[in-house]
């Protein structure tokens, strides 16, 4: 009897499976990661992570509108992230309007 060829897979599933293994270890790339489930996509659309020390995390915005915004919805924000994150905490955001480049 011969072997069947293996019918095709999803390539989704290995690809999330490569992403997780290749990510930097960091909790900066992990808050990346985890930010749009922690935000939402409307905000995840307008402000991102781009940096952090000492479990501060810098968010750039789109405008001062969204960085005040975010600014009163750390506390919850925070809490979000830390529960998603595997390892480190987020002790504080701090919020940058950054223009759109052009």
């Amino acid at each position: 009897m011969t072997a069947r060829p293996r019918s095709p897979r999803p390539l989704g599933a290995s690809l999330g499976v490569l992403q997780d293994r290749l990510a930097p270890a960091s909790l900066l790339a992990e808050a990346q990661r985890v930010w749009p489930e922690a935000v939402g996509s409307a905000v995840a659309a307008q402000a991102s992570p781009v940096s952090e020390r000492s479990g501060v995390l810098t968010v750039s915005c789109a405008a001062s509108v969204w960085a005040q915004e975010l600014e009163l919805m750390a506390p919850t924000i925070i809490d979000r992230l830390n529960g998603l994150l595997q390892t480190g905490q987020v002790v504080r955001i701090r919020c940058v309007a950054t223009p759109p480049r052009r």
